[in-house]
């Protein structure tokens, strides 16, 4: 291939290979392949490549704090007690969570915070930070800081007017009929300044003649695209004559700054504006405000200690005019090979919509240029400067990507940490784009802004965000940051304390403030373990996934999913990722064996459409089609979907481009790995014609979603079931890894690793069953018996059993079922084994309890917490709300009940404490002694080691939320909110089991 042709698309215009050429070298040296070394940022400490197979039982029982989900941090300012800082450190530390960010939010204050003395960057704030630090690299607990005070980025070191502040084009218009002469001033732009802009600069005027089939009163008028002119003007004034025919329209372009400001200001003194993220002034102002401010000698210390990251959040730049940047028309030219100024009218904006529009068709063509301009400027002149900076500093960047029409996706593949957000997303395919652009750049992480709710302040439940973020890990996050950990107190807060998102303009606004002030905090470390544990397996190796959805446009947070994939493909095992044109031009974008990026996500399977965000146009980069005819010539299985007999490139093309493409597409379509379809309905035929399966196959399809990664011969999974109230109960066909790789089950909640007694191998699969509850999740390893060293016996296997566990204890193998019987064990090896299980005593239900419940209440200020007892003497569970006089309680619950056991229950006998339905937590004790962690989703706990023969004490302590209690004490906020159901709910049964011995 020409060379110069390579690297230019568009008479000399830069491509999307130059576009990605920083993540490239980033991907080149990450090294996609298993046990890759990362480069700086990409990966917590021993969290990429794995802990080491015999470390593994250690790392998974106690994880590191690298990967334990961590808290956005949030603070009134810097308005912030030292000793505070301490103890919220530690109660962060002690509950098992591995990291916070520090953000600057007071959405909620009900009293102004002096933004001179506390704001953010102040030399207050500055302490506060230092303080943090040291508490925080005291404990272990990694820091992360936000960019600057609320979102988007900015500082108080710029005016609007300054060349760092972001940036507008504003229009202006007045109508002339043909023939007739206008003279006056340049039309004044229809949206007014902000408050704060002194300044604008005539950009341009320019006529155009409204389309005949239009009216200039239209809500966007039509233009006729060959009809617009350049209008001299002196600045202020302009005289203009236009033609005799149609009706003109005179538009004039004012630029200047868009006085956009952080949320929810003001934050400083002087007031901060948003930064141009579009240009290396905007990225300058940041980092300089930093370097001066910020970074003392002893922050510079605390911050590289600490290994953090600087976290951006979303791009939400929001102008009534159109969002502009210095150079912009230069830039546009230089790098898509045609000027801009020609179709200035259909490119202008108000309130976030088109003005006008040309009568060529070519309007949304320009504009999606535009959109990709400014992709490569975000990235050439924000994201890379500051994440060079930052590396420099010992620290990560931590991005949402995502926001404005912007490739989201490319943008994953360069940055350290990319993250997606539980309440903006859509669904699971938002973090599936982000997880994309992750693993063809080779990155590790995949955060979530986890578990946000609106309005559900006080009433999120731990079930319902470990439910969510199970949910995400299985699209690639690997994680969590939870949404959030309010700092105790501030002016005007009330009971039970300084809540950043709660009261919100009034109402109930978002969730959650986790921590001391919750009463399920006491069991939170439960739930912490179970997060750090997954997020160890998943931060393990390198992600592999089945199909990559190639979008013309890399947009994340739309909703959109993966045609038939999204919907039906996952209920059958297979895995999906999205990936923008620009990926392919990465050097993992490789084929080999059949496979795209095969060190890194291992694509069997590249899928492509119309663009879904254009209607499903048939457009395809030039340069992408290029590439997809190179990985089909390499063997890579392609499936299109439509007719694609007339393809086009996006934007306005160039002369000859279209002819071009027409040739690539025919060349592509006939080539033997590539299969086409007409429509979405046709995919799993095409699937079918190109001999493919999903690398894990489902028996049947079901709600369950699993996530894969390979770390050298090891293959780890992690499944969960998606469903709210359907059970998961099906074999899962497995790839095996070498030749002697046999399966080990991992319990998140209890930290236990055990090889799998009951599987069965062919070849290169191995089959298990999974079993789950709504909402639970599992994982599985497949490594070389050493790998968990002394965990089962040797040479044998089971490979069917009637007893309900079949499992191995002490290098022997030992059947368990809760029901009397002969049970018929199949061995690997073809033996058969008869086991008997007599005389299981019937289960019992637990109905009578003593109820000591602590309702917690305001006490003398903000913070403290007057907890008054009650007692109840309960023959049937009921909810806390349906008990009389705890019908506004929360808090704790203390559950006790005592129960007579004969010797035949605890002779050879062991037993389950079944729950039933519990809300929120829970931890159980037996005869004084605290038995394992209760899994949210199956909240059974083996307690056969605890029950003795005769008198047993059983305590279920069980915590629940606060808003049946803030619904009587905030009734103007919270009191429209229903009453929870928490507590002990039932019915709670004694389940006894039998188990014996399996015999050689």
């Amino acid at each position: 291939m020409n060379e110069d042709r390579d690297s230019h698309d568009r008479s000399g215009a830069v491509t999307r290979r130059v576009f990605l050429a920083g993540a490239g070298a980033a991907a080149v040296a990450l090294g996609l392949g298993p046990m890759g070394a990362a480069p700086a940022g990409a990966a917590p400490a021993g969290a990429a490549g794995g802990p080491g197979p015999r470390g593994f039982a250690r790392a998974f029982a106690d994880p590191a704090r690298e990967v334990q989900a961590k808290f956005r941090w949030w603070w009134p300012h810097g308005m912030v007690d030292v000793a505070e800082l301490r103890r919220e450190i530690d109660a962060i530390a002690d509950a098992g969570f591995g990291g916070v960010e520090i953000a600057d939010v007071h959405h909620s204050v009900g009293e102004e915070i002096d933004p001179e003395r506390f704001g953010w960057g102040t030399p207050a704030w500055v302490a506060a930070l230092e303080t943090a630090l040291k508490a925080a690299n005291r404990r272990g607990v990694v820091v992360d800081v936000t960019i600057g005070p609320s979102w988007p980025a900015a500082v108080p070191s710029v005016t609007p007017d300054d060349a760092g502040a972001v940036k507008e084009l504003a229009h202006g218009v007045t109508v002339v009929q043909g023939g007739r002469t206008y003279s006056g001033p340049v039309p004044r732009a229809v949206a007014e300044a902000a408050e704060g802009v002194n300044r604008q600069e005539l950009f341009a005027v320019q006529a155009a003649r409204v389309s005949a089939d239009s009216s200039p009163d239209a809500r966007r008028p039509r233009l006729v695209e060959d009809s617009v002119v350049d209008v001299a003007t002196d600045g202020e004034t302009v005289t203009w004559t236009a033609p005799e025919d149609g009706t003109w329209l005179l538009i004039s372009y004012w630029l200047r700054g868009s006085g956009q400001r952080p949320e929810r200001g003001p934050h400083t003194t002087p007031v901060s504006y948003v930064v141009d993220h579009f240009s290396r002034e905007g990225t300058s102002a940041v980092v300089d405000f930093w370097e001066k401010h910020i970074l003392t000698p002893s922050i510079r210390r605390l911050l590289r200690a600490s290994g953090g990251a600087m976290f951006e959040d979303s791009i939400e730049m929001e102008t009534e005019a159109t969002l502009w940047t210095p150079g912009l028309p230069e830039e546009f030219e230089a790098r898509l090979g045609y000027s801009l100024r020609p179709y200035l009218p259909v490119v202008v904006t108000y309130d976030e919509d088109p003005v006008f529009e040309f009568d060529s068709g070519v309007s949304s063509r320009v504009r999606d240029d535009v959109n990709e301009l400014l992709s490569q400027l975000y990235l050439d002149n924000h994201l890379r400067p500051l994440q060079e900076w930052l590396h420099g500093l010992g620290m990560k960047l931590r991005i949402q990507p995502y926001g404005l029409q912007t490739d989201a996706v490319a943008k994953a593949a360069v940055v350290d940490i990319a993250e997606g957000e539980t309440l903006g997303f859509k669904n699971l395919d938002d973090f599936r784009s982000l997880a994309g652009g992750r693993d063809m750049g080779g990155k590790t992480i995949l955060s979530s802004e986890a578990a946000a709710v609106y309005g559900g302040s006080y009433s999120v439940t731990w079930k319902r965000a470990a439910r969510t973020i199970s949910r995400e890990y299985a699209a690639g996050v690997n994680q969590a940051v939870l949404h959030g950990f309010s700092y105790a107190d501030a002016p005007g807060a009330q009971w039970p304390g300084f809540a950043a998102f709660t009261p919100y303009d009034g109402g109930v606004g978002y969730s959650e403030s986790w921590g001391p002030r919750q009463p399920t905090w006491r069991h939170a470390g439960d739930v912490a373990g179970y997060l750090a544990r997954t997020q160890l397996v998943l931060q393990t190796g390198v992600a592999r996934c089945d199909v990559a959805f190639l979008r013309q446009k890399g947009y994340a947070g739309s909703g959109f999913g993966a045609a038939w994939f999204s919907a039906t493909g996952v209920t059958h095992g297979w895995t999906h990722e999205f990936l923008s044109p620009r990926l392919l031009e990465l050097p993992s974008a490789t084929v080999s064996g059949g496979r795209l990026a095969p060190g890194g996500p291992g694509f069997k399977l590249l899928v492509f459409e119309g663009d879904a965000f254009s209607g499903r146009a048939n457009t395809m980069p030039l340069s992408a089609a290029r590439k997809l005819l190179e990985f089909a010539k390499a063997g890579l299985p392609i499936l299109v979907v439509g007719p694609w007999t007339e393809p086009s490139v996006p934007g306005v093309p160039l002369p000859g481009e279209n002819d071009e493409l027409a040739e690539v597409f025919r060349r592509l379509l006939a080539q033997p790995s590539v299969h086409r379809v007409d429509d979405r309905p046709q995919i799993p035929d095409g699937i079918a014609a190109l001999g493919l399966r999903p690398d894990v196959r489902y028996a049947e399809p079901s709600p369950l979603l699993h996530a894969r990664r390979l770390d050298g011969k090891t293959g780890l999974y992690y499944f969960v079931n998606s469903s709210d109230n359907e059970d998961v109960d099906h074999d899962v066909w497995l790839p095996r890894t070498s030749p002697a790789a046999v399966p080990h089950v991992l319990d998140a909640w209890t930290g236990e690793v055990r090889k799998l007694a009951v599987y069965a191998s062919d070849g290169d699969e191995i089959r298990v069953r999974i079993t789950l509850r709504p909402g639970e999740s599992t994982m599985v390893v497949v490594a070389h018996p050493s790998w968990l060293p002394g965990a089962g016996g040797p040479g044998r296997h089971v490979v069917a059993t009637e007893a309900a566990e079949t499992f191995w204890s002490d290098r022997e193998l030992r059947v368990r079922d809760t029901r009397a019987g002969t049970y018929s064990v199949t061995l690997s090896n073809g033996g058969r084994r008869q086991v008997d299980l007599p005389d299981v005593p019937a289960a019992r239900t637990l109905s009578a309890w003593t109820l000591r419940m602590s309702d917690w209440r305001p006490g003398g200020s903000a913070t403290r917490t007057e907890e008054v007892l009650h007692e109840r003497e309960l023959s049937e569970l009921l909810p806390w709300s349906r008990i009389p006089g705890l019908e506004d309680a929360s808090g704790v619950g203390r559950y006790r009940t005592t129960v007579e056991l004969p010797k035949a229950w605890t002779g050879g006998h062991g037993a389950y404490l079944d729950l039933g339905a519990v809300t929120d937590t829970a931890r159980v004790w037996v005869n004084g002694k605290a038995t394992e962690p209760v899994n949210l989703f199956r909240p059974v706990v083996d307690v056969g080691g605890y029950l003795r023969t005769g008198r047993n004490v059983i305590e279920v302590e069980v915590a629940g939320t606060l808003i049946n209690r803030m619904r009587v004490t905030q009734p103007d906020v919270y009191g429209g909110v229903a009453r929870q159901d928490c507590g002990l709910l039932g019915p709670v049964r004694l389940v006894p089991y039998g188990e014996a011995r399996l015999r050689p």
